[in-house]
């Protein structure tokens, strides 16, 4: 029996539904077995406490805030939830894609992950545009880096990404297959016609034209750094490092996710070379965890944006310990009284 099959139900008797036009044996029991459990797994064993330091580092230690450290805010607390859902991803694929846990946690966890992925995308976006002004347009639109400007836009983008991945919680199935339920990825749904305009529909508006906002936005900030007045080079080395951090987010973690996942549904639709679709597939399937590899590039976003980061991280090391210190001699000093 083989419990990796995404697509091994026979459709053709489903009303409503558009089947696969073949009846293709999945090969790709070892990603889904071992590697995607593996990735995600050290993903969050390292994403999951550095987004709560950062959080804690933005709350208590980066005051005032700038509108970039709103931003920043938000940014990981999209992170922290959108990597709240890889534990029960890995216990997903690490029992052999046995879903136990019912069709409403299905639908959640798929949400969940689709709404921060989508999330995160937005917020970098928006930071892009704001240090586009900050950089090409200091004195121009000066007004806009109010804060009040980055907690709506910060606002907007939240009610954006939710209306935007709503649809999902619709479209997602959990099904039975050989006895067993399975918790279906959105590339791999039941209803093919849906999914392929959906998808089209979400990846143009939600990160093709995000990716085009954002290269737009550092290809002006470079040639402003080369051609500006700018003649401080801490400043110069600042910029330049968020450039190649943003765009290598985009375009080595997020591009090759969404097209991948274009080309796995157009292979479940049209008819396709078995072997083909096989390799397609398990492409598709290593992209997944690259995409959510953007999490270590934003940790180190959050210590390039932040001047003050370091320090003020260091601070709170500090203060824990001096805290376990002091409780330290207060416990010697009840046991050994003078």
């Amino acid at each position: 029996m083989n419990h990796f099959l995404e697509d091994s139900q026979n459709l053709t008797t489903v009303p409503g539904r558009t089947p696969d036009f073949e009846n293709c044996t999945s090969t790709d029991a070892l990603l889904t077995k071992y590697y995607l459990p593996a990735l995600y797994g050290i993903i969050f064993i390292v994403a999951f406490p550095g987004n709560v330091v950062a959080i804690v580092v933005y709350v208590y230690k980066m005051r005032p805030w700038r509108s970039s450290i709103i931003i920043m805010l938000n940014l990981a607390i999209t992170d922290l939830l959108y990597l709240a859902s890889l534990p029960f991803l890995i216990y997903y694929y690490a029992c052999e894609m046995s879903w136990d846990l019912g069709d409403f946690m299905c639908k959640f966890i798929r949400f969940s992950f689709n709404f921060n992925l989508y999330g995160s995308i937005l917020f970098l976006t928006c930071f892009s545009v704001f240090r586009y002004f900050a950089i090409v347009h200091p004195l121009r639109y000066q007004y806009i880096h109010k804060t009040k400007w980055a907690v709506v836009a910060c606002g907007g983008i939240w009610i954006v990404a939710f209306i935007a991945v709503l649809p999902m919680g619709l479209i997602i199935d959990s099904t039975d297959s050989d006895g067993l339920a399975i918790c279906l990825d959105f590339a791999s749904s039941i209803r093919l016609q849906t999914i392929h305009w959906y998808n089209w529909l979400l990846t143009t508006l939600c990160f093709f034209l995000p990716l085009a906002v954002v290269t737009f936005c550092y290809t002006r900030i470079i040639y402003s750094l080369a051609n500006g007045p700018y003649t401080n080079d801490a400043f110069k080395k600042k910029a330049r490092r968020l450039v190649v951090i943003l765009l290598a987010v985009f375009y080595l973690c997020f591009l090759p996710f969404h097209i991948l996942r274009i080309v796995r549904i157009k292979t479940r639709l049209y008819r396709v070379d078995c072997d083909l679709r096989n390799h397609i597939n398990s492409a598709y399937i290593i992209s997944r965890p690259i995409a959510v590899l953007n999490t270590f590039g934003n940790l180190l976003l959050y210590v390039a944006v932040g001047d003050n980061f370091q320090q003020a991280f260091l601070s709170i090391c500090k203060c824990r310990i001096i805290i376990y210190e002091q409780q330290t001699v207060s416990n010697t000093d009840a046991i050994n009284p003078s």
